[in-house]
Formats: structure tokens, C-alpha cells, sequence
């Protein structure tokens, strides 16, 4: 389990460090665009490198919805979620040591990818639309997953399926909420960040939550589950 553990801790930092950094350092070069396939990439870097030792789950949502299906053990989903958490913890710190760095850089003004929504943020979109977002792209986030990762897929293509998942979602979200779909993405640059981005942040603990476990749902009562 220790070994599961480290693997998750470094395959979320890898989300986060991947994902926030394009935001942080890149994003006005390379656009909405950009930061969408950066997040898609750092899946299929964490699932190709630490998918065989942990499930590269990389997400609270979706080892909740791994439990609600029947293919993990509770206790298992909080070892995992507390991993997830350390690692985009230490990926949000690397990003503020390094972008604290540049002269003209204060987390107030250029932020360090956190989520969000309403006045303010991005397209200033309100709490319902949020909430309606991320509990919908969650689900489908997960039920994808949960169906190229079951029995009977195509294990090499598992990785990059959930990658382009992810890209896709970030297409449609970035300017919604910038796109959570994951607590401990959300939660370690809200750490730093601070104010407004902490205030929001059961938002983004609570409907990616609840769409994970209603996916994991969904998946076990056949649904959405290759036949036996």
C-alpha cells in the first residue's frame, strides 16, 4: 500500500505541476487551448508511468467513484485521497516558489490556477452553473474512466482515452469554473492562494463528489458496465 500511496502522491503532483504550471507560466502564450491538452498530457504521463502501481487515480472523485463500484475498499479511498491531496499540495508549492521568483508576479493578481466562479472570475458564472458543471463533468469523467479501465478494454489505450477526456472537459470548462473535476487538484493551490479561491472550495470539494459517486453507481448496477 505504501508503494500505491507514493505513486499517487507523484502522479497528482504531476497533474497539478502540469496543469497549474501551464496556467501560471504559459497561459497567456499558450491560451485556453494550451492549458486544456496540459492536463490531458499529465494523465497520460501519470497513467503510462504509475497506472500499473496505484490505478493512477490522481483524484479524490475518482477513487470514490472506484468505491461506490465495488472495485476499492473505503479505507483504501482515504489513503489515497490524502495522498492526492499531499501531492497537489507540494506541486502548488513548487509552482509559488518558482513563480514568486519573477519580479512582477503576486498570487493576488496572477493567481496560481486555483478554481472559481461568479464575479471576478474568468466568465464570471454563478454558483449554480458551477456546481451543475463539475458534478456533470465529474460524472462523465469518471465513467469513462471506470469503462476504459473494466475488464474487457483495451488496457494499452486506457491512458490516453482518459487524457483526452480530460482535455475535452477543460474545453468546454476552463471558463466556467477553470475546471476542478478533483478536490485535491482544487485544494492545493487554494492553499496558497488563499481568500477567495479557500471560500470557494467546497464547491469544488462537493459536486466532483458527488459525481464520482454517482458514476461508481451507475457502473455497478450495469448501466454503464460491459456485460459479465
Amino acid at each position: 500500500m505504501t508503494k500505491k500511496l507514493i505513486a499517487e502522491v507523484l502522479g497528482t503532483f504531476i497533474l497539478v505541476f502540469f496543469g497549474c504550471g501551464s496556467a501560471v507560466f504559459m497561459g497567456a502564450e499558450i491560451g485556453m487551448l494550451g492549458i486544456s491538452l496540459a492536463f490531458g498530457l499529465s494523465i497520460v504521463a501519470a497513467a503510462y508511468s504509475i497506472g500499473a502501481i496505484s490505478g493512477a487515480h490522481l483524484n479524490p472523485a475518482v477513487s470514490l467513484g472506484m468505491v461506490t463500484a465495488g472495485r476499492m475498499s473505503f479505507s483504501d479511498f482515504i489513503g489515497y485521497s490524502l495522498a492526492q491531496i499531499v501531492g497537489a499540495v507540494i506541486a502548488a508549492l513548487v509552482l509559488i516558489l518558482i513563480a514568486t521568483e519573477q519580479a512582477d508576479y503576486s498570487v493576488a493578481e496572477n493567481g496560481l490556477g486555483q478554481n472559481g466562479y461568479g464575479a471576478g472570475y474568468l466568465g464570471e458564472y454563478s454558483l449554480i452553473a458551477a456546481l451543475i458543471f463539475e458534478f456533470v463533468a465529474t460524472f462523465l469523467f469518471v465513467t469513462v474512466i471506470l469503462g476504459a479501465t473494466q475488464s474487457g478494454a483495451p488496457a494499452a489505450m486506457a491512458g490516453l482515452v482518459i487524457g483526452l477526456t480530460l482535455t475535452g472537459i477543460h474545453l468546454v470548462g476552463i471558463n466556467i469554473t477553470g475546471v476542478s473535476v478533483n478536490p485535491a487538484r482544487s485544494f492545493g493551490p487554494a492553499v496558497f492562494a488563499g481568500g477567495k479561491a479557500l471560500a470557494d472550495l467546497w464547491v469544488f470539494f462537493a459536486a466532483p463528489l458527488a459525481g464520482g459517486a454517482l458514476a461508481g453507481m451507475v457502473f455497478k448496477s450495469g448501466a454503464t458496465r460491459a456485460a459479465d
